[in-house]
Parts: C-alpha cells; structure tokens; sequence
C-alpha cells in the first residue's frame, strides 16, 4: 500500500512511531516535521496498485557511468547514445553505478552526494536517462569517503559532521562486528581533540556514518529528496545491513537498521508514489529475506544466492543444490519483488551460498574459477579468523568450462544461465559485461591491483561497435541472443515479476520450473540443461494439459505429441506455452 491511502495525520502518526523507537530521547513530533521537509515537496501522488510496480515488461541493465568511453565526449554522453542505439527496446530500467566525485571503491567511497562527478557528465545528464528509462541509483548509506565535506569537518570540530562518525576505543572487545573485509575495523585519526579511532566497516578510506544520530538521518533524507527530484525513481540502499552499531553486536541486521529502512520507505512513497526501495545485502538467504520486512521495508531485494548456485549447477552439471534453493524461496510478498542477477560490478558473492553448498562443493567450485582465471576476495570472520567472501571474475570466463576443465560451451553455458535467470520469479537485471561477453580484463587487475576490476572493463565505442557488428565474435553472438530472449520474456504475461511459480521435480542435469500467469492464461514451463550431454525427458513428467497447443517460445517449435519426449541438446533451455503474444 502506498502512502496515498493514508491521511496525513496517519502518515504522522507511524512516522512518530518509527522515530520514537529510534530516537526515544528526541522531540518526536520536531523530528517528524523535519522529516517531512527533508525529503522536500510530492512529486506523484497517483495511488498505485502493488502488481503494477512492474510488470513482465521491466528488465534492468547494470553499468557504470564509464563503461563505454568516446574519446573527448562526456561517458554519460556515450551512455546515452549507446543505449538509444542499441538497447531503446530491451531494456525499461537502467541503474548507474555510484556517479559520484569518489576517492576509491569504484564510486562507492562518496565524497560529494550532491555532484555527478565531472569526469562523467552532470546532472543534466542523469535527468536525461531517467526521462527515457526507470533510471535506478545508489545510496551509499553506510559511510562516506574520508575526503567529503562532512569528515573533514568531523576533524576540525565543525558542522556539519563534527558528530556524524562512530567512534570506538581500539581497548573496546569489537570480535563480535561481522566484516565484509580483512581490514582493522578502527582507523586512527587526528582531530583538533587529539587522535580518535574511527569505524570503517569497509575500508580506512569509506568511514561509517553514526545514524544514532537524528541530523544523519535528516542528511539522507535530504540526499533522497534530491535524487527523486531528478529523476532516480529506483534507490539502491548500498551495504545497508551494516547500518546501525551497538558495541557488543555483530553491528549487522540490527532492529534499528530494519525501521530505518521502514522509515526510509515510508517517506519516499510519501515523495513519490512510484518510487521503489531496494535493499543490498550481500549475506545469507534466511537473512538476505528479512529486507522484505511485513512488505514494508525493501520493495526489492537481491536475489544473492542466484548467481554462486546457478554458475555452480552449470560448472558441476547437476542442479540438485539450486533445485533445492528455489524450492524452498517464498514467493516475494505482496508488493515486493526479487531482483534477479547473476553477475555485478562486484563479484560473485560466497556468503549467500552458506548453508546451500557444502564446503566440499565450494572448494571445487573456487578452484574451478581460480583455473579459468578468476581471484578469489576474502573477509575477516566473527572470530578473526579469514574466509572467502567473493569470486572475482567476468562472468563469460566463469563459464570457460566445467569441473572437467576447458571445453567448447562457454557461450552455451552463458546464454543457458542467462535464459534460467530470466524466467524466475523477479525482475532480471544483466551486468552490461554479461551482454558483451566480456573476458577478464587482467590489464586492468594488474594495473589497480583490486580484484574487482578483472570484472570492470572500459570498453572503447568504436572497438565494442565493431565487435558487436561482427558474426564471427562471442559478442556479436551474445548480445543478440540476449537481445531477442529479453524481448520475448517481456511479452508473456506468465513471466510477470510476481506470477506463480513451482519447481519441477526431474533428473539432477535438467533444472525446471513452472511459470503461471496471475490471471491464469498462460503456462510456461522452463527446462534447462545444464550438462554438456543430452537430456531426454518425458513430457508426461511435467503435466502438459492436453486441451492447448504447446510451443517451445525460444525455438519456435511446437509440441506434437504430449505424451511422448523432448530431447534437451547440451546446455539448451526451451519455455514450452500455451499461449503466446507475438513480440
């Protein structure tokens, strides 16, 4: 429900609550007016219905800002002209990558959160893209860069920021703080009050914000107001599980993070009624689930587990863990959604497949990935000891083979997890590396020596143009099978984000699933090889009412005899439908 059935009294009202439980020693009512003017002026009020938030229709591209360049022309320029080229009817949303001035972390060290920075275009350029498309950005809301405004200002005593940061004694027993990183958690700096250690859940130069104080709470809410105003209708909430300390914690998923996540929601469906929140939480599924909150927190969440279990059944060959996985996935609630990806700016994510792969099965698959030229990212446990956090490596590389070693399916592999994440419940979001068919870009590993760019090239227009245009490239190949399959996912009612869906039971090498449409017109059930033999399977198996017609929608071919088989080439996935919408 959107805050358009409630008065505003009544928006008053919960607001009061939720800052009340935050902030129990503030002027309740002071805060909540300031809240309201904080996020600044309505912008949309149309009432809308939980199940048109999206639709079959929406697909989300993933880039940066730079990730294809023009000599002496604005990146965001090139972005623009790109996109109207070549992707005007594939994708309805497009998420930039942090376009901020930063320091490091590839934009996610924030220095100014009101610039676009100068090396990429400007403002004008960002309302521009969310005119033509659902234009999705970030909010880094756990820190900022040790070089913005606010922490220089924190070490000379000034506002604003001078009580902004979490401090900690280094003395403190902090064994308990869940880390993403091997990093010390304090960073030692001088202050015009003497040397302070400051918290950086993430690095010593991306210092984490204090939102146990109200006027930080306020900041954001102002930074929110802005990006609606220009035109960012999605928010990314960046490493927001991190959000709240409370020394003797594990400072992640705390009750204070989830009802500021309520609070954030509350008041930008206040702003703008089509403006949709999603939660970054890179962490196990049970936990990753909780963003949902009673359909009141996230409208979308990360569907984390995806890319490791997918990239897993097609390296092994056998689907029984993400058979399982999807098995035992609820259905996103009542106006919410998944958001579905199976590779990112980052890399492959390890803890979102604790307690879904065995150890045994995590080392192979590491050391597959390792052999194909990946780098493997480690983090610091509960107890301080290391653990392997991410996988970097393009995801066209990481499927260069199998356990078996090197074979001649890469771009087979690649196009059959792609097919697989896009008929999930959920909304599919691409990597714009995945539709390039991007190798490892080892030039620039060695050159920054952070394992995540082996995963974040800079294509040149021309050089990528020519490729693309060329038949005998794995680039040519790839982005328009991506191309055409997207557009057929868009135009069938079943595959809408929130359409049933039930997992079929059939042999380990063949993953599938049923799709239906909410008013029930349309089937579709999804078969996937995920081995390099061929499959055989009995159509009886999958209960084909006899009384339709049924047609492969990816091949075109129909469906003769429902009581006979389907032969599976390697890695082929088809989507057999009684009904069809022409594309």
């Amino acid at each position: 429900m959107t805050t358009d059935f409630l008065s505003l009294p009544e928006l008053k009202n919960k607001l009061g609550a939720l800052l009340n439980y935050l902030y129990p020693n503030a002027d309740t009512d002071a805060l909540t007016q300031q809240c309201l003017e904080a996020i600044g002026p309505r912008i949309n009020r149309a009432i809308v219905p939980p199940e048109q938030l999206w639709s079959e229709q929406d697909a989300l591209l993933i880039t940066y800002g730079n990730s294809i360049r023009t000599p002496n022309e604005k990146p965001l320029d090139t972005l623009e002209q790109f996109l109207h080229k070549h992707l005007q009817d594939t994708f309805s949303a497009v998420h930039v990558l942090p376009f901020f001035p930063h320091s490091s972390d590839g934009g996610f060290a924030v220095i100014d959160y009101t610039q676009v920075d100068a090396e990429l275009g400007e403002w004008d350029d960002i309302e521009t893209l969310g005119q033509d498309f659902k234009l999705m950005g970030d909010l880094v809301i756990n820190h900022v860069s040790s070089q913005s405004g606010w922490f220089r200002n924190y070490q000379y005593g000034k506002d604003p920021g001078r009580d902004y940061f979490v401090e900690a004694s280094p003395h403190y027993d902090l064994s308990m703080v869940v880390r993403p990183r091997t990093s010390p958690l304090l960073r030692a700096v001088e202050t015009n009050e003497g040397v302070k250690h400051v918290w950086c859940t993430f690095s010593h130069d991306q210092i984490d914000v204090d939102f146990r104080n109200p006027k930080v709470l306020l900041e954001y809410l102002k930074i929110i107001g802005l990006y609606l105003d220009k035109g960012v209708q999605w928010l990314r909430l960046d490493a927001v599980a991190f959000l709240w300390k409370e020394i003797g914690t594990p400072c992640i998923h705390l009750p204070q993070t989830h009802e500021v996540i309520k609070l954030l929601r509350l008041l930008m469906e206040y702003k703008n009624a089509h403006a949709i929140l999603i939660s970054e939480t890179n962490v196990p599924n049970r936990e990753n689930l909780t963003y949902f909150g009673n359909s009141n927190e996230a409208h979308m969440i990360y569907n984390f587990s995806l890319p490791p279990l997918v990239i897993h059944a097609l390296l092994s060959g056998n689907g029984q863990y993400l058979k399982g996985w999807l098995m035992s996935m609820p259905p996103s609630p009542v106006g919410c959604a998944y958001l579905n990806f199976t590779a990112s700016h980052d890399g492959i994510g390890l803890r979102p497949a604790e307690g879904l792969l065995s150890d045994e099965e995590l080392e192979t698959f590491l050391k597959t990935l390792q052999s194909f030229g990946g780098r493997i990212s480690s983090r610091t446990g509960q107890n301080g000891e290391s653990k392997p956090y991410e996988a970097n490596i393009s995801l066209f590389d990481a499927f260069k083979g199998t356990y078996q070693g090197t074979d001649r399916w890469q771009e087979a592999r690649l196009l059959c997890s792609q097919i697989i994440m896009l008929a999930l419940e959920g909304i599919p979001a691409f990597y714009i590396h995945t539709l390039f068919a991007t190798p490892n870009d080892l030039d620039k590993l060695e050159a920054t020596q952070h394992n995540r760019s082996i995963n974040r090239t800079n294509w040149h227009k021309g050089e990528l143009e020519t490729l693309l245009a060329d038949p005998e490239t794995p680039q040519h190949r790839i982005f328009n099978a991506l191309q055409r399959l997207i557009r057929i996912r868009c135009a069938q009612p079943a595959f809408h984000p929130n359409a049933t869906q039930f997992t079929l039971h059939l042999q380990p090498e063949v993953f599938g699933f049923w799709r239906q449409s909410l008013r029930r017109t349309q089937s579709i059930f999804c078969l996937n090889n995920l081995s390099d033999r061929p499959q055989e399977i009995s159509l009886t198996n999958i209960n084909l009412i006899s009384t339709e017609n049924w047609r492969d929608l990816i091949s075109g071919e129909a469906v003769t005899d429902l009581y006979g088989t389907l032969t599976l080439a390697p890695y082929q996935c088809v989507w057999l439908t009684n009904y069809e919408k022409k594309v």
